[in-house]
């Protein structure tokens, strides 16, 4: 599966989140272990739901960037 995550750079850390997987988060002193972080809170994230017998979302979101002049 792919998940789409949105990074943000916070005043001593970087803070992430999976907006196809509601209440997935997670933070790391730089952007590699946000990235590392968030692979793992996924994993954990989905075989929670597994667990609970709940659906797995798909991942729908996509990410671009603009220019803006």
């Amino acid at each position: 599966m792919r998940y789409a995550i949105v990074i943000e750079q916070a005043e001593g850390n970087f803070s992430a989140y999976a907006p196809d997987l509601p209440g997935c988060v997670a933070t790391g002193g730089t952007l590699a272990e946000v990235e590392a972080e968030m692979r793992e809170a996924i994993a954990f994230h989905i075989d929670g739901l597994r667990e609970d017998g709940l659906p797995i979302p798909p991942g729908l979101s996509q990410v671009e960037y603009l220019e803006v002049a």
